[in-house]
């Protein structure tokens, strides 16, 4: 079927034209009402219409919309301040999404390595089922084979290896791998949280070997696990850390994190962007860190997230066959189409994700109420009981 939009055919459009958002609620055109547990694929943190976020971005833009990066501006200095300080990280480097963030993780584990071992030393490992962008290197690292076809050729440089297999990873653990890249939890490829005993072996070895380990945080950075990084959960400290989607709460940014073995590796000329740093957009996440990356906050979502999943878990229907995740991200891995699920909960009042061949992905704005989750995940059991009649 011809597309009549004048949008290229990349995505498939729910029908449905969403104008205004409230707090965790999105309306259409014709005034329906949905609970959003999309939050814009993990992006709007804040949900919609936070008054000290529009104040902060409607403040900047009306000043200063934007500067290159030859010159300073106070709110990105403020946003790296705050961001090293939480991290207890060295340097960080903003774009503008989170395959900009993971194309630039890999250029300085590569220089890093370049400029200790010299040349065949530059191969990074991913994980299969990984996802980390739709740009070429950062598409060719994401683990999954769905995605590597038409685009030939794809940079060379990478191999990928099984979660939670450490074997399978020191099989793959020769003499020209500079880097590892992990996501703390597959969010597109269907919501798989990693083991505490695989990732910790990992940076052990990676540590011995000088391997530069790199957290692609993109999805389940920035407080949306419940701490501010998903690799909290895990006993390591990363050499890279790559963020973007809930740290703009909406609007565009992405960044990568460093320690202090890499914080002198890049030099002027080595890497850059035009938009990256851009005052307004760091406006917005300074308000986010805020209200998000705290101690109460933070036990808040891990209370919500563990609220979330025990309803999940107690809704009767072989339909279901697991609920995992953590904090306000969870995947319901299902028997039946994960779309057509989608689709119908869309028409009951409710909007969620899909994710992997079989996964509905739960990601909703994180200051959600229990009271919203009751709602949301009563028209869930709704949905999903219409299967079972």
């Amino acid at each position: 079927m011809k597309n009549s939009l004048p949008l290229m055919s990349t995505y498939s459009y729910l029908p449905v034209n969403l104008v205004k958002g409230d707090g965790v609620y999105l309306f259409d055109d014709k005034g329906n009402k949905y609970i959003d547990f999309t939050s814009g694929i993990g992006v709007n943190s804040l949900g919609y219409g936070n008054s000290n976020w529009i104040k902060a971005i409607t403040d900047t833009a009306s000043n200063l919309q934007h500067i290159s990066n030859i010159f300073l501006n106070e709110n990105s200095l403020k946003l790296a301040e705050e961001l090293t300080k939480k991290t207890k990280m060295s340097k960080v480097f903003f774009c503008n999404s989170g395959a900009e963030a993971n194309e630039g993780a890999i250029k300085l584990a590569r220089k890093y390595s370049f400029d200790k071992y010299g040349l065949n030393r530059n191969k990074i490992l991913t994980l299969n089922n990984s996802f980390h962008g739709r740009t070429l290197a950062a598409l060719t690292a994401t683990g999954q084979d769905k995605f590597h076809n038409y685009y030939f050729p794809f940079p060379e440089g990478f191999d990928y290896f099984e979660p939670n297999n450490i074997s399978d990873f020191k099989d793959k653990l020769a003499n020209d791998v500079c880097a590892v890249m992990m996501e703390s939890i597959q969010g597109e490829g269907g919501v798989n949280p990693l083991s505490n005993d695989f990732v910790n072996e990992v940076y052990e070895i990676c540590r011995e070997k000088d391997i530069v380990l790199i957290f692609d945080e993109v999805q389940c950075g920035i407080g949306r696990t419940g701490k501010i990084f998903g690799y909290e959960y895990f006993e390591v400290e990363p050499d890279i850390v790559t963020v973007a989607k809930g740290l703009g709460s909406g609007l565009p940014i992405g960044g990568f994190l460093c320690s202090e073995k890499l914080s002198e590796v890049f030099h002027p000329g080595d890497h850059g962007t035009t938009f990256g740093g851009n005052p307004v957009a760091c406006s917005g996440a300074l308000v986010v860190l805020d209200t998000v990356c705290n101690k109460e906050k933070l036990k808040e979502i891990q209370e919500n997230g563990e609220y979330l999943m025990d309803l999940l878990k107690n809704i009767k229907s072989p339909l279901i066959k697991d609920v995992r995740g953590k904090g306000l991200m969870i995947g319901i891995e299902v028997t039946e189409s994960p779309s057509e699920i989608q689709k119908k909960a869309l028409e009951k009042g409710l909007l969620v994700l899909t994710a992997g061949k079989n996964v509905i992905r739960l990601l909703p704005p994180l200051i959600i109420s229990k009271e919203e989750i009751e709602k949301a995940v009563k028209i869930l059991e709704e949905t999903i009981l219409m299967y079972n009649a």
